[in-house]
This record gives structure tokens, C-alpha cells and sequence, in this order.
């Protein structure tokens, strides 16, 4: 798995960026995604998540992760099909200061937060989504399952 970062806010350091590394890696593996295919994850402040989820969500609050994935098919669109053609998931923008706030609420490490959020971002690029409650549960029992898999459990 190619996984392009971008940390804007020049708080993430390597440690972290080596760990959701491997645990995207991880989850795609067991999704059975190719190792061939890429996604970005861009490391934001509160400020700019907001002016992006007010733009593209139109809800003017920061949130902590939003992916915009570039496989999905919408209304109308003709899928584009090529064997030489690398597999682009899309993009995760997480907000540092969100995983900050959340990880000292939930009461567990920063890692586990940013491991979360890349996880939950990762899952909507793949076609797994919450918009009701049946797909609620099959989305968080397969993120809590990876993240148990991988060894990033609620400490």
C-alpha cells in the first residue's frame, strides 16, 4: 500500500507516520486491497477541517477525519477500467487538534487516536460507511476487529 502524507501542521512525527503506515497496510491486507493501490492522508489543524467540511459536507464545525474517496461510482459516471492504471483509493484529512482533544477524552495515547481516525478513513475509502444502523455495526465491528488484529487496542 502506497500511502502519500502530508502533515501541514508539522506536528506528526515520524513514530506515528510509521505506525498508521503499517496499520493501513494491515487492514489492507485483510481487506484483500492490491499492495499496488495508493491513498493520501494530510495531517490538518482545526481551522482548515472546518473550512473543508463546511465546503464539501456544509457543516461549519472542525470534525476529526474526512475521506473523499476516488473509486466510488456516483450517478451517471462511467467506471474508467485499466490493467496499467494504479489503484487510487482516494484521501483522508484528519485534524491533529481533533485527535488531540479526542484522544484526552477517550483517555488513551495520541497513537491510538491517529491510528483510529486513519483506520475510519481508510474504511470509507474501501466502501464501508455509518449512514444507518446496520451499516454502523458492520463498519465499527470491522474497525474494532483490525485494530485488536493489529495490536492498537483501548488502553
Amino acid at each position: 500500500m502506497h500511502i502519500d502524507f502530508h502533515d501541514q501542521t508539522n506536528q506528526v512525527n515520524e513514530s506515528y507516520i510509521d505506525l498508521i503506515q503499517r496499520l493501513i497496510s494491515y487492514a489492507a491486507d485483510q481487506e484483500n486491497i492490491t499492495q499496488e493501490a495508493e491513498i493520501s492522508i494530510n495531517f490538518v489543524d482545526n481551522n482548515e477541517i472546518q473550512v473543508i467540511n463546511r465546503n464539501y459536507r456544509q457543516i461549519d464545525r472542525p470534525t476529526d477525519v474526512i475521506s473523499f474517496a476516488l473509486e466510488e461510482s456516483g450517478e451517471g459516471e462511467i467506471k474508467v477500467i485499466g490493467e496499467d492504471l494504479p489503484v487510487v483509493l482516494g484521501d483522508i484529512i484528519i485534524s491533529i487538534d481533533k485527535a488531540k482533544e479526542q484522544a484526552t477524552e477517550y483517555n488513551h495515547s495520541l497513537e491510538r487516536e491517529l491510528g483510529f481516525l486513519a483506520l475510519h478513513g481508510f474504511l470509507h475509502l474501501v466502501g464501508y460507511d455509518h449512514m444507518n444502523k446496520a451499516d454502523e455495526e458492520k463498519m465499527f465491528t470491522r474497525q474494532e476487529d483490525l485494530l485488536n488484529g493489529f495490536g492498537l487496542s483501548r488502553k
